[in-house]
């Protein structure tokens, strides 16, 4: 009993801390003039996959549990697709994917680059090379974080173009608006390190439910580790759609997919034993493709631009959420 309550108690300080980013962070966007969107996509992204991060690395540093930390890091990719998709409850009566600029296909397409290679390491990696002179790197690990600079870049320039037409929008440059500025960047910065430590005890407490409850580890991770740690993407994306800014929420999501995959490749650097992703169990492939899944309808969604919700969900949000099902079914019948 002790455990769970541990288990809930990280997870309730992570909730906290979420929702103090997405207040700090809508500050932040405001008084740079960096826009919403790219906020959303990199700065908010980054900081709410810091429990991702920080559980990943150290399930393999200081717990050894390589499973977990590949399974919880996937699971939260495909996590934040389910969220995406529960979005469409706070939209009122136009889907989601009507709401956001189609520039979010471009997030998507890198996903899908990025997951797809993860899966084929965790299927096939074993009849790759790997690079022996750097703690056997798995070489697929640097192209990962070749492709993820590549994506920020090109999508940096995507935004920034979007972002010159309404060049002045946000000019206040008044004293006031220096010191909220200060203060907005020193709490999103004290509730970062707050989720950091609370994501340390995360792989500890999963190994002892698994041991408890006779679940395997990679059901563990895809479940509960990756719902906790997605948490602060919960938190910003619910709050932002709540002030109608849709394209931070997704934006949020998607660039905290792009930046799940590159956690991958540090925590495979850090693994010094072996190639990370060719020493977990290969049902994990299974959660990539269903993310990649997930992502493809996202495109689909954006392109057909449906006008319509069948009750509460939309037709795209309907399908995600029948994947994100389908990913936990199979992992948990894999145990």
């Amino acid at each position: 009993m002790l455990v769970w309550i541990e288990f809930f108690v990280c997870a309730g300080v992570i909730l906290y801390s979420g929702s103090r980013l997405s207040i700090y962070g809508d500050v932040i966007a405001e008084k740079t003039g960096l826009g919403k969107s790219w906020v959303g996509l990199v700065l908010l992204a980054t900081v709410t996959s810091l429990p991702e991060l920080i559980t990943s690395v150290s399930a393999v540093t200081l717990n050894d549990l390589p499973d977990m930390a590949v399974s919880g890091t996937i699971g939260s990719c495909m996590f934040n697709m389910m969220v995406i998709a529960l979005l469409d409850f706070l939209s009122k009566h136009r889907p989601v994917s009507d709401l956001v600029h189609d520039g979010h296909m471009l997030s998507c397409g890198f996903g899908i680059v990025l997951l797809g290679l993860a899966a084929i390491d965790i299927g096939f990696g074993k009849y790759f090379p790997v690079l022996t002179s750097l703690n056997a790197i798995d070489p697929i690990s640097l192209l990962l974080l070749a492709i993820y600079l590549l994506s920020m870049r090109l999508i940096y320039d995507y935004e920034k173009a979007r972002l010159n037409e309404f060049a002045g929008e946000l000019g206040e440059s008044d004293d006031r608006a220096t010191a909220n500025l200060k203060k907005a960047m020193t709490m999103f910065i004290l509730n970062s390190v707050i989720i950091v430590v609370a994501a340390c005890f995360l792989p500890e407490l999963g190994e002892q439910i698994a041991k408890q409850t006779g679940w395997a580890e990679s059901f563990i991770g895809s479940s509960f580790i990756a719902i906790t740690t997605s948490l602060p993407e919960i938190t910003v994306s619910v709050t932002a759609a709540r002030m109608g800014a849709f394209d931070m929420a997704v934006a949020n999501l998607l660039g905290s997919n792009l930046f799940n995959v590159a956690i991958l490749a540090v925590t495979d650097i850090c693994y010094v034993k072996a190639p990370l992703l060719r020493s977990v169990s290969q049902v994990n492939s299974s959660t990539a493709i269903c993310a990649m899944i997930a992502l493809s309808i996202v495109v689909i969604g954006l392109v057909y631009r449906s006008k319509k919700k069948f009750l509460f969900l939309a037709g795209d949000a309907m399908a995600i959420a029948v994947v994100y099902i389908i990913a936990n079914v199979i992992l948990f019948l894999a145990r």
